[in-house]
């Protein structure tokens, strides 16, 4: 390295370093030869050896400055952990569970004693809120939200700039990963989506579905009506087959009116998620057996009544085993209720008629 490159690169690191510019050096003559010894003259090789060490210096700063670039940019291009007020972030646009706003979340208070005694240990992933400055959105990790305001501490999370196509994708590989949706709240969180907008293919890349498998999600929690849904709630322990069943059940205007007394009553808010699914299960399992038990029947027991203009209107079941009447969905419901009003009537003339 020269002397210029080294006064040039003092420069550059120091900027008020201003060396003055160096004479340039005497050229050696060679002494004539004779038989006196030579005079000891003072040596070069000292400034010359401390001009080597000032530039071996100058690159070992050179290296550090270079070694500390490298490390700042790699931390600011890291996504660290850093603290949020609870209060600066909303949850996700896409609801993805059934607990949320219900008080159904039965595990909630598990995890908040969790991280009152020993800290999150796990960030939530959140991004830049789109439409308020300072705010917040989450991704994922609204459990963790919830808990931490409740207990008045910052939450841990990772801020990450996302599209809503992303923030989707990434709520529900979350919740895949860590198996944290029942069969219900997936099919509730596709359903949410395809109405936000989303296309079935970021739909299935959320959920990891295969197209077959998206379809029958939709057909299953579409049967079902809001209202219900959320009052049976995940029901963990309740796979695709009961739910389709349910699903099934509800069809009719009968199921649908039963399922909405059930769920308003006092001990039916008392029990958890999966005995509330069984309870309107088990409820209308009974209101169609007598259906179910006409259609396993003997044919020859069981007579169709039809009305003036030939429609279907009961089924009458008189075997050793049952006698019963099973009207069809076609029948004003109102009609039920006059029938069985009219039964103990009809029954004394009966008997009247018989006696005579």
């Amino acid at each position: 390295m020269t002397d210029k490159n080294r006064r040039d690169q003092l420069k550059a690191l120091f900027g008020t370093v201003d060396t003055a510019p160096q004479p340039e050096p005497t050229p050696l003559h060679t002494a004539p030869m004779d038989n006196t010894p030579p005079s000891e003259q003072p040596k070069q090789r000292t400034a010359s050896g401390a001009i080597k060490a000032m530039g071996l210096s100058l690159g070992g700063i050179s290296r550090e400055l270079e070694d500390a670039r490298k490390i700042r940019e790699s931390l600011e291009g890291a996504e660290r952990v850093i603290e949020i007020d609870p209060q600066l972030i909303e949850y996700s646009f896409v609801e993805d569970r059934l607990s949320h706003n219900f008080g159904l979340d039965e595990t909630f208070r598990e995890l908040v004693e969790s991280i009152k005694l020993n800290g999150q240990q796990v960030p939530i992933l959140v991004r830049p809120h789109p439409e308020r400055r300072g705010y917040y959105q989450t991704a994922y990790g609204h459990r963790r939200l919830r808990a931490a305001a409740e207990l008045k501490l910052p939450v841990q999370a990772i801020v990450r700039e996302l599209s809503d196509a992303q923030l989707v994708v990434a709520q529900g590989k979350e919740n895949a990963e860590r198996r944290d949706l029942s069969f219900i709240e997936r099919a509730f969180f596709a359903r949410n989506l395809i109405d936000r907008g989303f296309s079935r293919s970021v739909v299935q890349d959320a959920l990891a579905l295969h197209k077959a498998e998206m379809t029958r999600y939709l057909q299953v929690v579409d049967a079902i009506p809001k209202p219900i849904l959320q009052a049976i709630g995940p029901a963990p322990k309740i796979g695709r087959p009961r739910w389709v069943k349910l699903a099934d059940l509800l069809k009719k205007p009968e199921g649908r009116t039963a399922a909405q007394e059930i769920v308003q009553q006092d001990h039916f808010k008392l029990q958890g998620s999966d005995g509330r699914f069984e309870a309107v299960l088990e409820r209308l399992l009974e209101l169609n057996k007598p259906a179910a038990a006409a259609a396993s029947a003997d044919p020859a027991a069981a007579r169709h009544i039809r009305d003036d203009n030939g429609d279907f209107i009961a089924q009458l079941l008189n075997s050793k085993k049952e006698r019963s009447i099973s009207f069809a969905d076609t029948v004003p419901e109102g009609f039920v209720e006059y029938v069985a009003g009219e039964l103990n009537g009809l029954l004394q003339r009966y008997r009247s008629e018989r006696k005579v």
